[in-house]
Parts: C-alpha cells; structure tokens; sequence
C-alpha cells in the first residue's frame, strides 16, 4: 500500500508541476502580447515640447529624429548617449547632414554609456548638471519601453516623455512571420522582464557605464 501512496503522491506532484509550468507560459504569453500591443501603438506625439532631448544611440535615424526636433525648438539641447568613443561629433555630423552651428551651440555628445542601463545613467547624470525637468526621449519604439523603465528607475523626478522611432507600422503587417522582428521583439520583450524581475527583487544593476569614478562625466565634445 506504501508504493501505492507514493505513487499517487508523484502524480499530485506531477500535476502541480505541470500547472505551474503551463501557468508560467501563460503569463509569459500573455505579457509578450501586452509588450507587442504597447509597442504597437506607440506614436511619436504631436507639437510635443520639453526642457531638452535625448536620444539614445542605436542607428543614425533617431539622431537625426532627434536633431530634427531640436531644430524645431522641441527642447533647449541634445544629449547623444551612448556614442562610441571613436565616434567624433564630425563624423555624427556629416551622418545626419546636421547643421555645425547647431552642432556647436546645442548637441552634446556622451561616450560612458555601454547599455541601456548606462544610458540612463549618463542622461540623469546629463539632467542634473543642466536642471532639467522635463525630457524628451528618442529611441526605437520596441526600445521605448524599457528605456523608460531604466530612465525613471535611474530618475523618478524628471518627467520622460516618449519620442518613438517608427521604422515600421507593426499594426499593417503580419510582423510575427518575420523571424528578425520577432526575434527582435522577443529578446526585447525578455530584457523587459529580466529588468523588471530585477527591480522587484531589489537587485543591484550597477552604472552601465565606462568610467564610473568620472564625477565630471564624458560629454565633453572631443576634437573633429
């Protein structure tokens, strides 16, 4: 009878194993539909204004979105975070066919962020310095969300305003059959929820950045 009892006892195991497995997909389906809808329907607002811009690198098409609202008078300056340290304001420049004068009186360029989280490290680092209280942030939209997420836990004062790069309309086409923007999406999706985990538990995520004892920071603007 012992066996018996045992064996009825791996089943009940077996079973709630199995639920719990099945439950952990479920949610997990469930939030990548609810990141992909939010990305979706993200829109790059309208006559928006802010105290400055920041864009975060990734593809000279943000920059250039992000220029172009700063020639609108869409904010005060630009911060360019993230650059390589190779990357001279030169070379940016001529890439977006932006204007030197612009260049010189209002761009900013960071070279200390390696990731996301560096990103808003060196943008909250930027803000401080220059009192900034509201911000508008330009990345790709499927970026959107978790820069937001970085950006406030890193600043929960200033007020981030979403500024998305659309490359593609996801609402007119069957993007899920395209392995490389569902495998975009979905890596995303993941850093979404390792980020958001992360924060739950009160994990450490460090600066992000090149040189963390820097108090100064490094946008600086390097010779051409």
């Amino acid at each position: 009878m012992a066996w018996l009892s045992r064996k009825s006892l791996l089943r009940r195991t077996a079973r709630r194993l199995l639920l719990a497995i099945f439950l952990f997909c479920a949610v997990l389906a469930g939030g990548f539909l609810w990141f992909a809808d939010s990305v979706s329907s993200l829109k790059a607002p309208d006559g928006v204004k802010a105290d400055a811009i920041v864009v975060l690198t990734g593809g000279y098409l943000r920059i250039e979105q992000a220029l172009g609202l700063l020639r609108d008078g869409a904010g005060q300056r630009l911060l360019i975070s993230g650059a390589h340290p190779s990357t001279t304001p030169t070379q940016i420049r001529k890439a977006t066919q932006g204007s030197a004068d612009l260049f010189k009186c209002c761009v900013d360029i960071g070279y200390d962020a390696i990731d996301t989280i560096g990103n808003a490290s060196e943008i909250t680092r930027w803000i401080h310095d220059h009192k900034y209280r509201s911000v508008l942030v330009v990345t790709n939209n499927y970026h959107m969300l978790r820069s937001l997420h970085e950006l406030r836990q890193a600043d929960p004062v200033t007020e981030f305003i979403a500024y998305p790069v659309v490359t593609a309309d996801l609402t007119r086409r069957a993007w899920f059959a395209e392995p490389d923007t569902l495998r975009t999406m979905l890596s995303e999706y993941g850093k979404v929820v390792l980020a958001t985990i992360r924060d739950m538990l009160g994990i450490g995520r460090g600066s992000g950045l090149r040189t963390e004892g820097d108090p100064t920071g490094s946008t600086k603007k390097p010779k051409p």
